[in-house]
């Protein structure tokens, strides 16, 4: 086992890992830091486990966005594909009954 030592809002955290996780654990880190300003101000500028839920919150929030966005390359669904069809149609017969569309 290692130790890795985080550093997060200017203290440092020792962690247990496997031996070659270090690297990541160190990136998880990282995540973690940058969202401490934001998380400290959330929590009312009081440092601590506060200010680490919102961390934490932030992180999940941002983890669902990616839940609920569709995988790159993935087909359109069977809902949203008539939601566009139903739209082209309005659409088209808005335009045929249009006078000023020619």
């Amino acid at each position: 086992m290692a130790n890795v030592s985080l550093p997060i809002g200017g203290r440092p955290h020792t962690v247990a890992c496997r031996d070659g996780e270090e690297a990541h654990l160190v990136e998880l880190g990282k995540m973690l830091d940058e969202r401490w300003p934001a998380a400290l101000r959330a929590a009312g500028g009081v440092p601590g486990e506060r200010a680490m839920l919102f961390v934490a919150l932030m992180l999940a929030d941002a983890l669902e966005d990616v839940r609920q966005r569709p995988p790159e390359g993935a087909a359109v669904s069977e809902p949203a594909l008539q939601r566009i069809a139903d739209r082209l149609e309005a659409l088209a017969d808005a335009l045929e009954h249009d006078p000023a569309a020619g």
